[in-house]
């Protein structure tokens, strides 16, 4: 019998999940709960409806609820912390790490927030207050301060004699930080340097020169561009006078790339990366509503392009029939530009630098493909409809409506991201406004003068 996939073994329990509760064992929920790990609990929240959560929520071990806060996403985790009293939060956040912790408590309103940090003894509420003095979208804001430090002059035979009193090392870690009395950075020694060397070995003899701090304002893109570069896992955080902060592993980095994709994915639809599926009806319709509202309003202006023309669609039928081929393959054509520049843009592949010729590029290959595919449409709609002037007016729009697909998809990103704003919210309805519009005019236009 072969066996199944991750997401069908998810979907399974699941189902099971979902059987159980509606049978009313709750006994045996809890049971099947305590098996599964975090991740995997998370996903059981956010793949049930509104309605089932705080049900689940009480079936979960409370020991391990802090670690599915940090799994879930911030819409089902806002819903989850509405229903729970401030102590119980706070007795829920012991043993999150600082990172975690503090992006939890940016989901809470201010008042529950200053609650829960009351709730908590004076050591995790320093730790906390530090992590959420920093920007949430920065490497102080994703950062970790459970690291390691250790002097350069001592020895490796010290330093091992330290780690077996200490008993355990923080979590991911592969490094040890070396710093001067003042807590400033000086460089790592790896944990297998720490093993593998003599004891007798100085630590300032093994130093890594190929670790670099990253600064605590550092946007986290960057520090995720950073890890990608050099194949980190983990890197040591540094304030503006060089002293040591905390460290970023690899885990809170596959977290942003995760999220950045989402982002993207989410924000060609004009939808919050957020978004929860099984949010309230309400709550969704009116989300969407507002993007859809955009949308109109970009397509009443092709709409009233296309009113311009309205005589000429009662002498000439077959025209209103052609109307939306140009356009949709000025869509298509301009979207997959679009796509690869706000790609090339988030790896950091575009730029002032190589702008201009991305755009010479893209102009030529619109139009190459303008060429093809007007000569194609045209030998099509000349055989079809016995008429050649009727097919050189589509080739003709064909061919402007793709090369202006191909510019478009290529400035439209660069002035949003000038402009602050992100690409892939905005360029995809920006994108489709003009080449519905260039393409309905062309088309239209042109037959008024030769059709006519």
């Amino acid at each position: 019998m072969p066996e199944l996939s991750e997401q069908e073994n998810n979907q399974q329990t699941l189902q099971e999940v979902h059987d159980a509760l509606g049978s009313g064992m709750f006994v045996y929920v809890r049971k099947l709960l305590q098996h599964l790990p975090a991740y995997d609990l998370a996903l059981i929240l956010e793949s049930s409806t509104t309605n089932s959560r705080p049900v689940l929520w009480q079936l979960i071990d409370p020991d391990h609820q802090g670690e599915v806060l940090e799994e879930l996403n911030e819409e089902v985790r806002k819903g989850i912390l509405k229903s729970m009293r401030p102590e119980k939060v706070a007795a829920v956040a012991e043993g999150m790490d600082v990172d975690d912790l503090a992006e939890v408590l940016r989901t809470l309103p201010d008042s529950v927030y200053q609650e829960v940090l009351n709730s908590m003894d004076s050591q995790d509420r320093a730790r906390v207050e530090q992590a959420l003095s920093f920007e949430e979208d920065t490497a102080g804001g994703i950062m970790n301060t459970d690291t390691i430090t250790i002097r350069p002059d001592v020895s490796v035979d010290v330093v091992l004699r330290y780690l077996r009193l200490k008993g355990e090392i923080p979590e991911g870690t592969d490094s040890f930080y070396v710093v001067d009395r003042e807590d400033k950075f000086i460089g790592a020694v790896s944990l297998s340097s720490i093993v593998t060397s003599k004891p007798e070995e100085v630590i300032s003899s093994l130093i890594n020169e190929d670790i670099e701090a990253v600064t605590v304002d550092m946007p986290e893109n960057d520090v995720a561009a950073l890890f990608e570069r050099y194949d980190w896992l983990s890197a040591p955080v540094v304030d503006e006078e060089g002293r040591l902060l905390g460290r970023i592993t690899i885990d809170d980095v596959i977290d942003i790339i995760r999220e950045e994709a989402e982002h993207s994915m989410m924000s060609m639809a004009g939808l919050d990366d957020e978004a929860d599926t099984f949010a309230p009806v309400v709550k969704s319709t009116r989300q969407r509503s507002v993007w859809l509202g955009v949308n109109l309003v970009t397509a009443l202006m092709a709409v009233a392009v296309t009113s311009l023309f309205e005589d000429l669609f009662s002498q000439l039928a077959i025209l209103a029939v052609l109307n939306t081929l140009v356009p949709s393959m000025g869509g298509v054509a301009g979207n997959q530009t679009l796509t690869l520049v706000i790609r090339g843009i988030a790896l950091g592949h575009v730029g002032d630098s190589n702008s201009r010729a991305l755009l010479y590029k893209e102009l030529a290959v619109g139009f190459l493909n303008g060429l093809i595919w007007a000569v194609l449409i045209a030998s099509v709609v000349a055989l079809w409809k016995q008429d050649l002037m009727l097919g050189g007016v589509i080739a003709f729009a064909m061919l402007m409506n793709l090369t202006a697909a191909g510019i478009s998809g290529v400035l439209i990103p660069l002035f949003l991201k000038r402009m602050n704003i992100d690409p892939a919210l905005a360029g995809s309805v920006i994108l489709t406004t003009i080449t519905d519009v260039v393409g309905i005019f062309a088309f239209l236009g042109t037959a008024a003068i030769f059709l006519i």
